[in-house]
């Protein structure tokens, strides 16, 4: 069987042995396996973050790709260990705990299976039920990824209908007035991003250097409200400046130029962050 490449990421941070342990157990299973990262820097237990940087990145990785996902409140729980095969043939090893929620839906899964832990499994680990990135996933990532076992010797087959999502919302335009909110920070520069597509942007933005006013709010409670420019890149505005810019996702983003946006006004993620985007009162869009 052809080779894949190993690619991680988790919640675990870098100051002790358990991203390590995790190569060393890939390494167990074939020293010559190429293994990567995405980050190990997800806050901790923060499924959504998770379920978002898969999606920043797995497009960007070749067929065969094999994706070790670990951020599992849950471990040692009945959620189930599975592996899911992407509509351009890369493979993602994770607990079913809603990770897999933005690749399901702006990317596309084509299959899925429950692993089975009575064969992929470390050998001698079945009294540790917390570590099962070790254990179960880093284990069947690298069997997958060294061509050990194929894909339908993982376990048996699930219905991609059954996948475990976390809650969308998906913005919307009316009357000029773009409704979205804030998916992730993008660090460490601390800049905001936005679900708002940028084909949604372009329906009320004309030109470099139209202004906007953009107001962000949780849970009802208003955060930040100013006018701010649409540059073309960071460089378009003066230090210190915000701006509203398309990222490298197509979505729209929001930033001060060299500052953090997301530490200066103390921002978060997820479906509770909503923004606002209008044309400034002077650019009324009609």
């Amino acid at each position: 069987m052809a080779k894949g490449l190993l690619v991680f990421q988790s919640d675990f941070g870098v100051r002790d042995g358990a991203v390590s342990a995790m190569y060393g157990v890939a390494n167990g299973v074939d020293h010559t396996i190429k293994i990567y990262d995405i980050t190990h820097q997800i806050p901790q237990f923060n499924i959504w973050e998770g379920s978002y940087r898969l999606l920043q990145t797995v497009r960007y990785w070749p067929e065969e790709t094999v994706f070790v996902s670990i951020v599992d409140p849950g471990v040692g729980s009945d959620r189930k260990a599975a592996v899911v095969k992407t509509i351009n043939g890369q493979y993602i090893v994770t607990p079913d705990n809603g990770t897999l929620t933005h690749i399901k839906r702006y990317y596309g899964i084509e299959e899925v299976r429950e692993i089975d832990e009575t064969i992929n499994r470390l050998p001698n680990s079945g009294e540790s039920h917390t570590f099962h990135g070790r254990d179960i996933f880093a284990y069947t990532g690298a069997r997958l990824a060294s061509g050990t076992i194929a894909y339908d010797e993982v376990g048996s087959s699930l219905q991609v209908s059954d996948i475990v999502e976390l809650e969308l919302k998906e913005s919307v335009i009316e009357e000029g007035v773009i409704t979205g909110i804030i998916d992730i920070i993008d660090r460490p520069f601390g800049n905001l991003w936005t679900n708002v597509r940028r084909s949604q942007f372009k329906q009320i933005a004309e030109s470099y250097g139209d202004a906007f006013e953009v107001t962000i709010s949780t849970n009802g409670r208003k955060i930040y409200k100013s006018i701010m420019t649409y540059g073309h890149s960071f460089a378009d505005l003066h230090i210190g400046e915000p701006l509203v810019y398309v990222n490298s996702l197509d979505n729209v983003g929001i930033a001060i130029n060299q500052g953090s946006f997301a530490d200066a006004y103390r921002i978060g993620t997820g479906t509770n962050w909503e923004v606002i985007i209008r044309k400034a009162p002077n650019f009324i869009y009609a």
